[in-house]
């Protein structure tokens, strides 16, 4: 792997921050925005910025595939490549598009790379917060262009911070997260963002996040720069998490011991 390959990915995705999305915002037309399934929006932003991402990814990687988040909405049967061999890109041109179309933040980009199925590289840009982390596997975590030291975290699950996103849990799953809120030092409603959601845990504003919807785009690249910063990142069974996984539910925690804390009292109760 190339050893420009962090900055040059970060490169990319700011320039579709700077020349397709940040232009768009707040600045959409009732016909720039769709939905592609009940309750899902995209909007011209998601569909541009896909397109300029993914053919500067096929420049970096000739011969590479790019499965993006759009271009799955029109052909599903791009997922088989998640699977696959050699280079495969997943991509979120806008994650957070619903906070996006309603001018809202925040919304983030986010690509990450496979290599014989493998995740092996992310990044994640917030481009209203100007923040842009990247990982690759065994080199760590890298947030605005500087290594990333371990997490620091709080002891003991009263001084826990975290979101739980309880809108799609199922009907026990999400009476087991509410009767346990009182054990956590603080639970979350949620940003709306996954992106959002990882970065805030590494930069130590929250220790946790549960998901139960776990689209690859979503959380494949969050997934390995909280792994990469020596965080877990977990089906609720404790299985490891991947990408091409179909299954529901993911707890994604700051270290070992926060997974633990935090399964036991919004889970296990």
């Amino acid at each position: 792997m190339a050893d420009t390959l962090l900055d040059d990915v970060g490169g990319l995705l700011r320039e579709a921050a700077d020349q397709v999305v940040l232009p768009l915002f707040r600045k959409l037309d009732d016909s720039d925005v769709t939905e592609k399934a009940p309750g899902e929006l995209v909007t011209v932003a998601d569909q541009r910025a896909e397109q300029l991402i993914s053919a500067g990814l096929r420049r970096l990687r000739p011969g590479s595939v790019v499965v993006g988040e759009e271009a799955v909405a029109e052909d599903p049967e791009l997922l088989r490549h998640l699977r696959g061999g050699g280079d495969v890109w997943l991509v979120d041109p806008v994650d957070g598009t619903s906070n996006f179309a309603a001018g809202r933040r925040p919304f983030a980009l986010m690509v990450a790379l496979l290599a014989e199925g493998e995740p092996v590289a992310a990044w994640v840009l917030d481009p209203l917060a100007e923040t842009l982390a990247g990982a690759r596997v065994g080199e760590g975590t890298f947030v605005d262009g500087r290594s990333l030291p371990t997490i620091e975290v709080p002891t003991g699950p009263g001084s826990l911070r975290g979101v739980a996103m309880t809108r799609f849990l199922p009907p026990a799953a999400r009476d087991r997260v509410r009767a346990g809120e009182d054990r956590i030092g603080e639970l979350l409603p949620g940003q709306h963002c996954a992106g959002r959601e990882y970065l805030d845990i590494l930069v130590g504003r929250q220790q946790f996040a549960l998901f139960w919807r776990t689209l690859p785009w979503d959380h494949a690249p969050g997934a390995l720069l909280v792994r990469a910063a020596g965080g877990v990142a977990r089906r609720f069974d404790g299985t490891e998490y991947h990408p091409a996984d179909e299954g529901h539910g993911l707890l994604v925690a700051a270290n070992e011991q926060v997974w633990a804390e935090v399964r036991e009292a919004l889970l296990d109760g």
